[in-house]
């Protein structure tokens, strides 16, 4: 059993709000997390069973309010979005603390007919894949650092093999116990299957699974790169308005995510093209058929998947931090780049590039310190992720620091 950090979060938020819900990708552990919470005060019921599905979409109203007298854990509610009204209409008549528990693997909150439902009644908990802090067992550390304009200090250096290794195997949990590459694989796989015949039946507007299922495989190639939809369209036969609603329907099942480009004064010299990330690279090499020895004998390969898995180790740690972290890119006209942007809420900004080699070099901080000069007062830290051994200062507010820092 891995530890899950954002248990916390869903405690305090049980505490005071009427109704919480905890958001995620199919199997990243919702309803394990639920059942480590809920004790014997609490009725648990999944419209993953289909009598209690149809029952509660026959009569959404009759089945909240016969509901027994305890508190409510109700697993994968996007299967009956309906039934969010009726609780609203609950809460209102009694409106206490932690009296829902919802789980939902598609955000049914971004449906028109329900964004509003439950508006100042709900408190949404994102659950993430694991991270790797929560894989070591350690408490995170990086990000915390980092906010305190601190370089982070790495336990382990020199990582390519476990950084591999972790890659191939992404951050689902089951996949994490199998005892092969193959096994591991085969559960991706099988994954992307049940999704798409699964969950995607239960979003509106879909006509063609088959084009969806082919946008997420191109997804995890072209993960960390600018999305381009006429592009993206033009690759699967489809215009530029459909691409981007298939792109949309990947994000509201937590596979895929947009991260805006990072804006200052400058806003003629800035290229303002979000950015695309797959949210696990186990995910995206399964799909790929990419391999833990095909990873190590290529470089390239390695660089481009890692900037992903740095990505999604961030978003993880940023759920857990005192202030609201939003994540952007920076690149502007001149093509100088930074792979990660982040901005808290008073206005500090932080710079992290990538790289999956060993040595550097001056020139490997450009991208950090074209931003560092652009954002001026508001920039904080830069750090350059590395294969390497120390923590290196380079300049003022700039470091190189082991990839290894992330875990601790």
């Amino acid at each position: 059993m891995f530890p899950r950090f954002t248990a916390r979060l869903v405690r305090e938020a049980l505490a005071d709000t009427p109704v919480v819900f905890i958001m995620g990708a199919r199997q990243v552990g919702k309803t394990t997390l639920v059942k480590d919470l809920i004790d014997g005060d609490w009725e648990y019921i999944t419209f993953d069973d289909l009598a209690q599905a149809e029952v509660a979409r026959a009569d959404p109203v009759g089945f909240v309010r016969n509901l027994p007298p305890k508190r409510i854990a109700l697993d994968e509610v996007q299967r009956v979005p309906e039934t969010l009204l009726a609780i609203k209409q609950a809460v209102d008549e009694k409106r206490t603390p932690g009296r829902f528990l919802l789980t939902g693997s598609a955000n049914a909150f971004l449906r028109p007919r329900v964004s509003g439902a439950l508006v100042g009644r709900m408190e949404a908990v994102r659950l993430m894949t694991l991270s790797e802090c929560e894989i070591e067992g350690r408490e995170p550390t990086f990000l915390e650092s980092l906010l305190r304009g601190e370089a982070p200090v790495a336990g382990e250096v020199r990582v390519r093999e476990r950084l591999v290794q972790r890659i191939v195997a992404g951050c689902f949990p089951e996949p994490l116990l199998r005892a092969s590459e193959r096994r591991t694989r085969a559960w991706y796989r099988q994954y992307v299957n049940t999704l798409i015949q699964g969950d995607l039946s239960d979003l509106p507007g879909i006509a063609n699974t088959e084009g969806v299922t082919k946008l997420l495989r191109l997804a995890a190639i072209l993960s960390g790169q600018l999305v381009n939809l006429t592009d993206l369209g033009g690759r699967l036969g489809l215009n530029r308005l459909t691409a981007g609603k298939y792109l949309a329907l990947l994000e509201q099942l937590f596979l895929v995510e947009r991260i805006s480009a990072w804006h200052a004064g400058e806003l003629t010299r800035m290229v303002k093209t979000p950015k695309m990330h797959a949210v696990d690279t186990g995910m995206m090499c399964a799909l790929r058929g990419i391999t833990r020895e095909r990873l190590l004998g290529s470089p390239a390969l390695l660089g481009s998947l890692l900037e992903s898995f740095v990505y999604n180790e961030l978003r993880k740690q940023a759920l857990w931090v005192e202030e609201p972290v939003t994540f952007h890119h920076y690149r502007d006209k001149d093509k100088v780049e930074v792979d990660i942007v982040m901005e808290t809420a008073r206005g500090g900004c932080y710079g992290v590039e990538v790289k999956a080699a060993a040595s550097l070099r001056s020139v490997d901080f450009t991208g950090l310190r074209r931003f560092r000069r652009v954002a001026g007062k508001r920039f904080r830290i830069g750090v350059l992720l590395y294969d390497g051994d120390h923590t290196t200062a380079f300049g003022d507010g700039l470091f190189a620091v082991p990839i290894g820092a992330l875990w601790g």
